[in-house]
C-alpha cells in the first residue's frame, strides 16, 4: 500500500502512527487558532467582492465531494434565477497566476477540477492561488454575474463570505485529530457555524452535525470523443461492457468507491488506482488494452487522438442535494457591510 493510502488509513482510528505524531498536531492546532484570531481581530485584511460570495470545502483531507457538490450548487442557484460563477484554487496547475478557464484551456494551466466544473456547468469560471485577484478577474470578465462559488476555499479566509458549505463524507472527522496525526484541517465544531449549510456525502451523516444528504450515482457511461463533444451518457453501455475484461482508472485520493459503483451496474473491473490529480502524461495502462473505464476529472487530461485502438469511456457522476437547501441560503446572499 503507498505511503499516502497507508496514512490515510491511520487517520481513520488512533493508533500507533496517529499517537506518534500527537505532539504535532497540537503545534498545527496553535498555529490554525492563531490565523483565525488575526483574521477575527482584523490584524489579517479580508477582501470583499461586490457581489455575495458561497464557499464550498471540507475540513477534512481528501476527496470529500466538494466538486460535485459545487456543481450541484450552481445548478441550484440557476434555478434560483442567480447567475453564478465559480472561482477554485485549481490545484496541480503550472502556475499560481490567476486565468480565466475555458473550454480550451489545459488542464495543466487550470486545474482538472476547474476545467471538469467549466465544462460541465457552463458557468464563467477562473482560477488563482488568491481567491480575491480570480474573483476579480472572473467579475471584469462577466459583469452579468450575481453571485460567485469559491471551490475547495473553506481554510481561504482572505475572501469574504456571506454563506459557506460544508462537506463530509463517510469518515466525517476521522479520528479527530487535526494534521498530521489525523486527517482534520481545522476541528469539527461543536455546532454549525453561523451561515453555514453541512451536506454529507453519504449514506448517512458522519458527524453529530446536522446536515443534509447528498445523492451520488452514475449517469451512464460514454465514449471519451462523445463526451468531448457534449453528448450525454448513457446507462446502455453498462450493457454493452458486461462479460468483459475492463480496466477502471481513477487518479483520485479515495477512488473504492467509484470502483465500487462500476461493480455495482454488472462491470468486471481491473482496478487501477492512480495518484490524486494524476497528469497522465503517458497513460498508465498498455497499448494492447480494449476497454478502459475513467472518471470525468481523468477525462479532462485525455484527448481521443492519443488513445490508439484503446476505447476509453467516460464514467459521468450525477450529485443532487437536497432542494430545501436553496430555502436556507436565499437570505445569505445579500452581502453584508
Amino acid at each position: 500500500m503507498p505511503a499516502a493510502s497507508q496514512l490515510q488509513e491511520a487517520w481513520l482510528t488512533r493508533g500507533a502512527t496517529a499517537w506518534l505524531l500527537w505532539p504535532l498536531s497540537w503545534l498545527y492546532r496553535g498555529l490554525v487558532a492563531l490565523r483565525h484570531a488575526g483574521y477575527r481581530l482584523g490584524l489579517l485584511p479580508t477582501h470583499r467582492l461586490p457581489v455575495p460570495v458561497i464557499v464550498v470545502g471540507n475540513l477534512i483531507v481528501g476527496g470529500a465531494g466538494k466538486t460535485p457538490t459545487t456543481m450541484a450548487l450552481v445548478q441550484m442557484l440557476r434555478a434560483m434565477g442567480h447567475r453564478p460563477g465559480i472561482v477554485s484554487r485549481g490545484y496541480g496547475r503550472s502556475s499560481d497566476e490567476p486565468r480565466l478557464v475555458t473550454r480550451d484551456t489545459p488542464a495543466d494551466a487550470a486545474g482538472d477540477e476547474p476545467l471538469l466544473m467549466h465544462l460541465r456547468t457552463g458557468a464563467p469560471v477562473a482560477v488563482g492561488a488568491d481567491r480575491v485577484a480570480a474573483g476579480r478577474l472572473l467579475l471584469g470578465a462577466h459583469p452579468e454575474l450575481s453571485v460567485l462559488v469559491s471551490d475547495d476555499g473553506l481554510q481561504h479566509l482572505r475572501l469574504a463570505r456571506d454563506a459557506q458549505v460544508i462537506v463530509f463524507d463517510e469518515r466525517g472527522g476521522g479520528n479527530g485529530w487535526l494534521l498530521p496525526a489525523g486527517p482534520l484541517r481545522e476541528p469539527v465544531p461543536a455546532e454549525v457555524p453561523p451561515r453555514s449549510l453541512v451536506v454529507y456525502n453519504a449514506a448517512r451523516p458522519s458527524t453529530p452535525l446536522p446536515g443534509h444528504l447528498a445523492v451520488r450515482h452514475l449517469r451512464g457511461l460514454t465514449l471519451l470523443a462523445d463526451w468531448w463533444a457534449g453528448r450525454a451518457a448513457t446507462s446502455d453501455a453498462f450493457a454493452a461492457l458486461q462479460g468483459q475484461s475492463v480496466v477502471a482508472a481513477a487518479g483520485m485520493a479515495r477512488p473504492q468507491r467509484y470502483f465500487e459503483m462500476l461493480r455495482a451496474q454488472g462491470l468486471r473491473i481491473d482496478e487501477l488506482p492512480l495518484p490524486d490529480h494524476h497528469p497522465f502524461t503517458t497513460l498508465p495502462w498498455p497499448a494492447s488494452t480494449a476497454d478502459v473505464v475513467v472518471t470525468e476529472k481523468d477525462a479532462v487530461k485525455l484527448r481521443p487522438e492519443r488513445m490508439g485502438t484503446t476505447r476509453v469511456w467516460v464514467a459521468t457522476l450525477d450529485f443532487e442535494i437536497d432542494a430545501a437547501i436553496a430555502s436556507q441560503l436565499l437570505p445569505w446572499l445579500t452581502p453584508t457591510t
